[in-house]
């Protein structure tokens, strides 16, 4: 029995998850779950073809790496098993996902609804101890609102929070950031002294040289999990919130969420669990609709393309491109390929890739030309501006990331972008923009066209950016803005079924000051 929170990690991030979902889907369609070693394995090839898991060799031929990535699935509640047929299904939010809702969306609020106990964790081969009611990440969200604590860090969570936080009571809570205080101020030497034993790893037994590295495990895929829905960040080995969601976590955390019951009944809490967004019951006859046919193996398999490709590019709508590309793919004909996207996905979709997006956006160096490119393509393939990114093209001299042109509107513009969460446009960066990127625009771009404005997109701003963007204004007369990256985001989805005119877009990255979700 484990003494402490349990997440299942194959994986440590959830930004693959649609694709092994579309995997799971594909795979098992047909297919009867428990005692089908044969479709273990084959599922496990699935996964390693689509490369979402490390090929290697199987010792056992059980098929023990698809039951891996099945119970990632399980425990997000994203499938069950319907115990009359025995096959896999989909839940609601799992067909959520398939149908092209916002990933981060649908997992964001089966993130918020995870439990203990359920169906997952009372799993023969998981077993969390039963002295643990309580919804995690809801529970992190509630403290990081705390005056008192106001961040935590992976090894509080690993050795206080998992262990201690039994339960959402009044009295457990207060003696959770109590105990966070004692931490900070005494570190391991407030920890029971028979500690490492009494929280063993799943093995149970003690490694005496790293007797935490196991729960510093789960503490790292916690966090991981809680950065996906983009409410928190991790900034110098603290998770925050961000500060652009905080009226959205103290919403979330004002209302005492209700837990699902019968956890012992795995359908019926998977079901329930499952439910996304748009329905307050699973009310579907899953036996009506056990016949598959060609039609739903051809449909599944460009569903599970389309995603794919949607996890590694912005994909603003439905093209002929995108539809040879994937009828090449999947060998089935283009007037197929078309009846499936325009059904499924009719406004494209960004949200699988924004997630990535969104992680770019605070990587630093690490992925800061990724940053740049992305941000280019999104302004051209979902705002559809004549965008080019200038990284490679004029690398060493000085030009800014992107460079934008409207014909449509008669104007072009230049975006720089910055990987960090508290970006402050430090006086090098600003004579750039003042010296060299505004006056010098003929150097790199070829339009005639009056500039009709400058931003600064980045993960975050410091509270002292509106000094420095002044300065610019002042000594251009070329009005700017700064845009953190959870802006942007909001106005790329809500492009996909309400469309920004370049001129819309002109006016609000040019109110010369940093641009908010109410702006936009």
């Amino acid at each position: 029995m484990l003494n402490y929170w349990w997440v299942t990690r194959p994986k440590r991030k959830l930004n693959s998850i649609p694709d092994v979902l579309a995997v799971f889907a594909e795979s098992s369609m047909s297919d009867t779950w428990f005692g089908q070693r044969n479709s273990h394995l084959s599922l496990e090839n699935a996964l390693e073809q689509s490369g979402l898991k490390r090929e290697g060799d199987r010792r056992d031929q059980t098929g023990g790496g698809g039951r891996t990535y099945k119970a990632w699935l399980v425990s997000l509640g994203l499938i069950f098993v319907q115990e009359s047929t025995q096959k896999l299904q989909l839940t609601l939010a799992g067909e959520a996902i398939l149908n092209g809702e916002t990933p981060v969306k649908v997992l964001t609020n089966q993130i918020l609804k995870y439990q203990f106990p359920s169906a997952f964790s009372l799993e023969r081969s998981i077993n969390v101890n039963e002295r643990f009611k309580i919804h995690p990440f809801w529970f992190l969200l509630k403290l990081l609102t705390d005056n008192r604590v106001q961040y935590l860090t992976q090894e509080e969570i690993a050795k206080i929070i998992i262990i201690e936080a039994e339960n959402e009571s009044k009295k457990c809570y207060e003696k959770i950031v109590s105990r966070l205080i004692e931490f900070r101020n005494f570190g391991d030497g407030c920890l029971e002294k028979d500690f490492a034993q009494k929280y063993t790893s799943s093995k149970g037994t003690v490694n005496y040289k790293k007797p935490f590295a196991h729960l510093q495990d789960i503490a790292n895929t916690i966090v991981n999990w809680l950065e996906y829905t983009q409410l928190v960040i991790r900034e110098n080995k603290k998770l925050i919130i961000l500060p652009d969601h905080l009226n959205d976590v103290l919403e979330i955390i004002s209302t005492q969420l209700p837990f699902i019951p019968r956890p012992e009944e795995h359908e019926y809490f998977q079901r329930r669990y499952g439910l996304d967004t748009h329905h307050i019951k699973d009310t579907r006859n899953l036996l009506k609709t056990s016949v598959v046919t060609d039609f739903m193996i051809a449909e599944m398999r460009v569903k599970k393309i389309f995603i794919t490709l949607a996890l590694k590019e912005p994909i603003g709508g439905i093209t002929a491109n995108l539809i040879e590309r994937i009828s090449e793919q999947s060998g089935i004909k283009s007037s197929i390929v078309t009846e499936v996207l325009q059904k499924n996905f009719p406004h494209g979709s960004i949200g699988s890739f924004m997630a990535n997006y969104f992680e770019m956006a605070f990587s630093g160096r690490e992925q800061c030309k990724e940053f740049e490119e992305a941000t280019a393509n999104i302004f051209r393939e979902i705002f559809q501006f004549n965008s080019t990114w200038l990284g490679s093209a004029l690398s060493g001299r000085a030009v800014p990331d992107i460079l934008l042109v409207s014909d449509e509107c008669g104007f072009q513009a230049i975006i720089d972008t910055k990987a960090y969460s508290r970006y402050d446009l430090p006086t090098t960066h600003r004579d750039r923009m003042i010296y060299h990127y505004l006056p010098e625009i003929k150097n790199y771009s070829s339009s005639d066209l009056p500039i009709k404005f400058f931003s600064y997109i980045a993960g975050g701003f410091s509270n002292t950016i509106a000094t420095p963007l002044k300065e610019i204004v002042n000594a251009t007369k070329i009005n700017g803005s700064a845009v953190p990256v959870t802006v942007f985001i909001k106005m790329a989805e809500k492009n996909s079924t309400n469309p920004y005119s370049h001129s819309k877009i002109k006016d609000i990255f040019s109110l010369n000051r940093q641009i908010y979700i109410s702006d936009v």
